[in-house]
């Protein structure tokens, strides 16, 4: 029980991050129906511009606090990011939207490619060790404990996830975004802009991807310039799961993968009988998304179109 309910609450942090990653996969789909396999990427560039600020600051303004260091280098990183996807989906994703869809696929993989190696110029290949800027005191839960950092990764994903929700069924901006995702060319017919909405969409699923990948540095303490691929194709896993295209199953689908993976991590050695090790986590990923492909393609929660953004 001591160890179950430790992995619980380290599945939830987890699965929170996971969240965050897959509404960015599952808003794009839901408006265009294209997998911007490029997403974890824009996790990445989020992380190690957050880095690159906080070095900057902690040189320049040591006296500043460590959670307004955070923050300055969050807002900067969200910017960067929001301005790197709003870039990607003009350049790389508009001109083939009319193609078949096996090109911008292709081409959002060259894109994944083509910014891990440019990150890997700019930051170079070796792992940082991201700061840490909040008390590490842990409190217990029991006979669990949680960190500031992970209490912080909670409330951060919550107030994110009711912002986007409130945005997407109560602003102007989200009735455009639901219009736009049921039919592109009758919301431009009533005065809805698909291609202001579309860059909208990207920009605000970067900002939640910079967001995630901040907390997952600050949560791990390392950055690279690979640490997007894995996450973000746990977060797609996490949107299939959930059924993509549907802001809930995402959120959903998010939870239960954290969930899931964090408690086969403490289990796995015993479930096979010492063969595996909890170094072998990230199979369970895979596993749950073979299961849910063959079994229910749609997802937990399938696709609604209340909820497609």
């Amino acid at each position: 029980m001591d160890i179950l309910l430790q992995q619980i609450i380290n599945g939830l942090v987890l699965g929170s991050m996971y969240a965050l990653i897959a509404l960015g996969y599952t808003m794009v789909y839901g408006i265009i129906q294209l997998i911007n396999f490029a997403h974890g990427e824009v996790l990445m560039v989020g992380a190690l511009t957050s880095w690159s600020c906080i070095g900057l600051m902690q040189e320049a303004m040591p006296y500043l606090p460590g959670w307004l260091m955070l923050l300055l280098a969050a807002i900067i990183a969200c910017v960067v990011a929001a301005s790197l996807n709003f870039v990607i989906e003009k350049v790389a994703y508009r001109p083939l939207r009319n193609s078949p869809r096996l090109a911008p696929l292709i081409t959002a993989i060259g894109v994944s490619i083509l910014l891990q190696t440019l990150a890997m110029i700019i930051w170079k290949p070796n792992y940082k060790a991201y700061p840490t800027l909040l008390p590490s005191t842990p409190y217990e839960i029991g006979t669990a404990v949680i960190t500031p950092t992970q209490i912080l990764v909670l409330a951060v994903t919550a107030i994110a996830l009711a912002a986007l929700m409130y945005l997407v069924n109560y602003t102007k901006l989200g009735r455009a975004m639901r219009a736009t995702a049921e039919n592109p060319r009758v919301a431009a017919l009533m005065g809805v802009k698909p291609d202001m909405v579309i860059s909208a969409t990207f920009i605000i699923g970067a900002v939640l991807a910079a967001i995630a990948g901040i907390m997952y540095a600050s949560n791990y303490g390392t950055a690279h310039h690979t640490m997007g691929f894995l996450p973000g194709l746990k977060a797609f896993t996490a949107a299939v799961f959930g059924g993509i295209g549907n802001l809930a199953g995402a959120v959903v689908g998010g939870l239960l993968l954290g969930l899931i993976e964090s408690i086969g991590s403490g289990y796995i050695g015993d479930l096979t009988g010492g063969v595996l090790g909890s170094q072998y986590t990230d199979i369970f990923a895979f596993i749950v998304l073979i299961i849910i492909l063959t079994l229910r393609p749609s997802g937990l929660l399938g696709e609604r179109v209340a909820d497609r953004a």
